[in-house]
């Protein structure tokens, strides 16, 4: 069974490893804008908050939706930064990629 082993095998390597990893390229990770994400996140948690407040529902799930819109907040802001960054990080992997001032 050893020799089976892609670690062990000596010369070329197992045909079958060639063609999984050999003659693929790697795709790029995507890098979409996050605010989007961050702000529907928000706007779903202050809904659910004024639901929860309206309806009279158990206090722990006014909590939860209260702070799930309280930490989105910062979560806003940290993601206002990233995209900001985000020209930055694509220029450098992505060499026809202009930054326009």
């Amino acid at each position: 069974m050893s020799d089976l082993s892609p670690a062990t095998h000596a010369g070329d390597p197992l045909p079958a490893l060639t063609v999984v990893t050999g003659t693929k390229p790697r795709p790029a990770p995507l890098d979409p804008p996050m605010v989007p994400f961050a702000l529907a996140g928000v706007a779903a948690f202050a809904v659910a908050t004024l639901i929860t407040w309206f309806t009279d529902a158990p206090d722990l799930w006014f909590q939860t939706c209260l702070a799930g819109l309280l930490w989105g907040i910062p979560g806003t802001l940290t993601m206002v930064v990233h995209d900001r960054n985000r020209r930055r990080r694509r220029a450098l992997t992505h060499p026809e990629f202009t930054i326009d001032g």
